[in-house]
């Protein structure tokens, strides 16, 4: 092969390293409105990756639909299909359990621990104060709020700056999401979706 001929390959990595150096700039400059899409996190099992999936359950389209045994949420589609997601959930006994819905969405949210987060677990006593939006926020890049009969119920489905704990039991009652998926979710999901977390 000739050094002179520009290979599909060379291209396409040539591109690639473009893309990654200094002329991009790695994160937005405010946090506004997402102005990238992330890439598929490597660390996550494939088996939790985003996917089209048949749906045999008894909810109607538009429902979200939160598994916590099998680390899966359905968004429930018509003509018995969902597209299915891989999620981290909430340690043994602090999860939510029943129906929700979301009624705030933000992007690139604020997060606070709450009261009984800090009691349980001292070292998040300074986080009291809270931390602003952004890529070392722990609720990622974009949360949907759960609540009932008007309350916000204190839970999330929320992204991640952990991607690697994708398919466990780790968080302090949260759905955890990949950033990649819960901006896909964050799209697709309209205030007043119904939520079935089981």
């Amino acid at each position: 092969m000739s050094d002179e001929i520009i290979t599909r390959r060379g291209l396409m990595l040539g591109s690639l390293a473009l893309m990654t150096s200094a002329c991009t700039p790695a994160m937005p400059q405010a946090w506004g409105p997402i102005p990238y899409a992330f890439a598929a996190p490597p660390r996550v099992n494939p088996r939790y990756r985003r996917q089209q999936v048949p749906y045999d359950g008894s909810e109607p389209p538009g429902t979200l639909v939160v598994n916590t045994y099998e680390r899966f949420l359905y968004a429930v589609e018509e003509n018995g299909w969902a597209t299915r997601y891989g999620l981290a959930v909430g340690e043994e006994g602090l999860t939510l359990k029943g129906r929700a819905t979301i009624q705030r969405k933000e992007e690139w949210p604020s997060w606070r621990p709450s009261e009984s987060m800090m009691k349980r677990k001292p070292h998040l006593l300074q986080y009291a104060s809270g931390v602003p939006g952004g890529p070392d926020n722990p609720l990622g890049a974009s949360a949907l709020y759960l609540y009932r009969d008007g309350r916000d119920t204190l839970f999330r489905l929320h992204g991640t700056n952990e991607p690697w704990l994708i398919g466990q039991a780790v968080s302090n009652g949260c759905i955890r999401l990949t950033n990649e998926d819960v901006i896909d979710l964050y799209d697709r999901t309209p205030l007043g979706t119904m939520v079935l977390v089981i």
